[in-house]
């Protein structure tokens, strides 16, 4: 048994930050719903999407989630959908 640590190693672990996609493309979202967690911009958003200050992707709009790609660059739309009756 060691008397002493290793150097460099701090003994604590972090909590997961749960990121990643969290609706697909074809899904149906509504406005204020969380699209995409990422950190940085590797997905940019399209049209109907906001980012927040943690490059959080989410609707502005009720809709469906479309992924497309545009000059090279990932891009997250959400197409409005106009409902009757809601």
């Amino acid at each position: 048994m060691a008397r002493k640590k290793a150097t460099g190693t701090n003994g604590r672990d972090s909590n997961a930050k749960r990121r990643g996609v969290k609706r697909y493309g074809g899904e149906r979202v509504r406005a204020g719903n969380i699209i995409v967690r990422q950190v940085g911009e590797h997905l940019k958003a399209g049209v109907n999407v906001g980012v927040g200050k943690d490059y959080t992707l989410y609707s502005l709009v009720d809709g469906v989630v479309k992924f497309d790609v545009v000059r090279g660059r990932k891009r997250v739309n959400v197409v409005a959908t106009m409902e009757v009756g809601a």
